[in-house]
């Protein structure tokens, strides 16, 4: 229906979402009616239109009761959850999630339950409570394992890695951050999100090993993060991050190169973004670097600054981390800001506590599922419990050993594609010397033939054209018969100069030349039949040395994928001027795979990667018992991004 329709107006959505609801409220009551009050809620929800997200919501869980629909009476209780976490109402949201919880545990529903169970645990984490917020997060991973919820799953690897860190329990951090990073890795719904999820698990990882005092470490990863040049556009909360970061690990670690001109940069990203606990933090670091700098007059100024924004903004851990900077560089009024860093500290500790008594009071409340069991049920769940942790221990001991060992073998990879494309830089770069000589002593010899020896023979004919005055008809017989011979000659060689000069277009470029190599090397060393076509039309010369690489190394990689699996009589290889592409065409007669439920190996990753590189696309078409045909079609002029 329009209500559902995306690419409409927000307002035109909101709009058709009210006349649906109102059709529903004088509709009569049935299980199907359930289901569009659901979809109604949720548009409501992400319309950010609470007063009719409450009406839709009320009437769904009226009718829902009378229909006896748990289901939908658990939807709605999650969907009131993540309303209140909106609303930074964190017990009214854990209320309604744990309620949530409760109905899905009884519908067996483990999908529900477990994004039910990642709403919980971003309450938890708003609220300081990191280890109930752990907690959730693993349940959420059990409770989804059999679904493709990556994102899911990545948000909960995220949540761990984040409470962990909280906690100090950093090698835990370090684990879980790099699952996360394994995922936007490893899966295109979470690689191609708008959200910039690489960068933000970098930054994580950064931040454990900054906390861990292993500031060389940190700053490797933040460095990673920044590559991506378009974060300063497309994310600038985690771009001043990144910055921010990167220029205190550097500053912790005595290198003061950039500094402090990483700080303002980061500064500026967030006055302008009004990210204001970020603008506290920078301007603290700033006075950290001030007071190292011996300048207590720019170091006392940034951190008074931080403290003034803080009290404006009410936000307890900025507040607390302002007191304590201030104090530290301001040592007449010290005693007075320690003083009231510890007052606020203590009051702070008492909210969290409150907080978590009164979360296990809710739970108290409505588990009815606590209620109706024994203690001999509980004793056996202890014994569950204990032997589970046990083999979890096991299983993470393993993982992360097979996880370190994976490590090693991708970076060994990363190392021999490095060394293998500065080898290929280099053979083109002596087949280009070699092709130079080539030309210029053809040149040479063209111009040789030319200026010498056709000179010498065109004076020898004049002379014996002279000759031919001679009034004895056999001499001039002989005269003309000689004449005509050297005719014959000075026209071959005016074509084999020409030829010479011609040679230079007509020999192959270096990239060419290279690509045949391969292939002659292919044909010599394995058993299929390889023939291959280049299209004349190609200016290789004109395109750009990464699109070269790229494809050569696509063609490297196909044929050693044909030579291990395909067990082939026959490739072709052919590279065609198509409009403004190049269309690259790997074809066998092999076995061939399915393509669908294939596992892509890290070199199909790879063609794929290098493909995307040059801003092309690739197909790969497969049947069994068919053979294979891949196909790469990439841009002659490859789209220059501003850095």
């Amino acid at each position: 229906m329009k209500a559902n329709d995306e690419n409409i107006s927000s307002k035109e959505r909101i709009n058709f979402n009210k006349k649906s609801l109102l059709i529903l409220q004088n509709k009569k009551n049935n299980t199907k009616n359930d289901e569009e009050l659901s979809i109604i809620a949720t548009n409501f929800y992400k319309l950010n239109q609470d007063k009719d997200l409450r009406k839709s919501l009320d009437l769904l869980i009226e009718n829902s009761i009378k229909n006896n629909d748990t289901l939908h009476i658990a939807k709605a209780y999650n969907i009131y959850g993540n309303q209140n976490i909106n609303l930074a109402q964190y017990d009214s949201a854990y209320f309604y999630l744990l309620k949530a919880e409760k109905l899905y545990v009884k519908l067996k529903d483990t999908l529900n339950l477990g994004q039910n169970y990642i709403d919980k645990a971003f309450v938890q984490l708003y609220v300081n409570d990191f280890s109930g917020c752990e907690q959730s997060a693993i349940q959420a991973l059990k409770s989804l394992k059999k679904y493709n919820k990556k994102q899911k799953e990545y948000d909960a690897y995220n949540l761990i890695a984040l409470c962990s860190n909280e906690l100090k329990d950093y090698n835990n951090a370090l684990i879980y951050n790099k699952k996360a990073l394994d995922y936007v890795e490893k899966y295109e719904v979470i690689k191609n999100s708008k959200n910039p999820y690489k960068a933000s698990s970098l930054n994580n990882i950064g931040y454990v090993y900054q906390n861990m005092n292993l500031y060389d470490k940190a700053i490797i990863y933040y460095n990673l993060a920044l590559e991506d040049k378009s974060l300063i556009y497309k994310s600038p909360y985690i771009y001043s991050t990144l910055m921010d970061n990167l220029a205190y690990s550097k500053f912790k670690s005595k290198d003061y190169k950039n500094l402090p001109e990483m700080y303002f940069e980061s500064l500026n990203i967030r006055e302008k973004n009004e990210l204001y606990s970020g603008v506290i933090s920078n301007k603290i670091h700033l006075s950290e670097f001030y007071s190292e700098k011996k300048d207590t007059i720019n170091s006392q100024k940034f951190a008074q600054e931080a403290l003034k924004l803080a009290k404006t903004i009410k936000i307890s851990g900025d507040l607390l981390i302002s007191l304590k900077q201030i104090a530290l560089v301001e040592h007449k009024n010290s005693a007075e800001y320690s003083k009231e860093y510890i007052r606020i500290n203590d009051s702070l500790q008492q909210e969290e506590r409150k907080a978590k008594d009164k979360f296990a009071r809710i739970a108290f409340e409505t588990d009815e599922i606590l209620q109706e069991k024994g203690q001999l049920e509980e004793k056996n769940r202890n014994y569950l419990y204990y032997f589970l942790g046990t083999l979890c221990l096991f299983l993470l001991v393993f993982v992360i050993r097979m996880q370190r060992t994976k490590n090693r073998e991708l970076l060994y990879k990363q190392q021999q594609q490095q060394a293998n494309e500065e080898i290929y830089n280099l053979m083109i770069s002596q087949q280009a010397t070699i092709e130079d000589s080539r030309v210029q002593e053809k040149k040479k010899i063209a111009q040789d033939l030319h200026d010498g020896v056709l000179g010498r023979m065109f004076g020898v004919r004049l002379n014996l054209d002279s000759l031919n005055r001679n009034p004895n008809e056999e001499a001039i017989r002989l005269r003309y018969t000689y004449l005509s011979e050297l005719k014959q000659i000075e026209q071959d060689i005016r074509e084999i100069s020409h030829d010479l000069s011609r040679e230079k277009k007509e020999v192959a470029n270096n990239f060419v030349a290279i690509v045949q190599n391969l292939l002659e090397e292919q044909g010599k060393l394995f058993e299929p039949t390889i023939s291959h076509t280049i299209d004349d039309a190609i200016q290789w010369n004109s395109i750009d040395n990464t699109t070269k690489i790229n494809l050569f190394r696509i063609l490297q990689e196909s044929l050693q994928n044909i030579n291990k699996y395909a067990k082939a009589r026959n490739i072709n290889v052919s590279f065609e001027k198509s409009g403004e592409m190049i269309l690259l065409k790997i074809t066998d007669d092999g076995i061939g795979f399915d393509v669908d439920s294939k596992k892509k190996g890290i070199g199909v990753q790879n063609m794929i990667a290098r493909t995307k590189e040059c801003d092309g696309f690739i197909e790969v078409k497969s049947k069994k018992d068919k053979g294979t045909t891949v196909s790469i079609s990439v841009p002659m002029e490859r789209t220059k991004v501003e850095s």
